[in-house]
């Protein structure tokens, strides 16, 4: 299923991450950068051993940052390494640090002229960032980007859970 937006520019789409032929996927990463549970070790394993190398040169990466590395085995070319906040009750800047790892991502696809990029619900898992509300502010920063940036010209949000599909649908439908 998918839902596009704001003429073609935004689209909403269920699922895998690691299989999608875009030119950037972004990884909801830990501070590490050497994998984990989630999309984060999906993407790990997907992309083979070579990028556990890379991500082991970075020196990971502070929360509300974003690295990139290549995307080796994935069909993308590039992975954007992101560590969203964990939700401590909204009191503690996750706002900001969320719609920060959206805006730096956005920046770095940027730069290497990508034209698409997909996101997964960053922070929606094991940070138990509120689903709607992380939603919301996903779809925000990225207009507000699209207003002022040419590129990337298209902007795939991957939704892996029905919980997440539902958000996008509602706010974009």
């Amino acid at each position: 299923m998918q839902i596009t937006a704001d003429d073609g520019r935004i689209v909403a789409l269920q699922g895998d991450i690691t299989r999608l032929d875009v030119d950037v996927i972004v990884n909801a990463a830990n501070g590490s950068l050497l994998g984990g549970s989630g999309v984060d070790g999906a993407i790990h394993r997907a992309a083979g051993r070579e990028l556990y190398e890379e991500c082991r040169t970075l020196g990971g990466c502070l929360t509300g940052d974003a690295k990139m590395t290549q995307g080796y085995r994935l069909p993308a070319a590039n992975i954007i390494h992101t560590v969203g906040p964990v939700w401590r009750g909204g009191h503690d800047g996750e706002d900001v640090l969320l719609a920060s790892c959206y805006s730096k991502s956005l920046a770095l696809a940027a730069g290497v002229s990508a034209s698409t990029i997909a996101f997964p619900a960053i922070s929606c898992g094991v940070y138990r960032f509120p689903v709607l509300q992380a939603t919301q502010l996903a779809i925000s920063t990225v207009r507000r980007w699209q207003a002022s940036h040419d590129a990337p010209h298209t902007v795939f949000f991957c939704c892996f859970t029905s919980e997440v599909w539902a958000a996008y649908e509602q706010l974009l439908a």
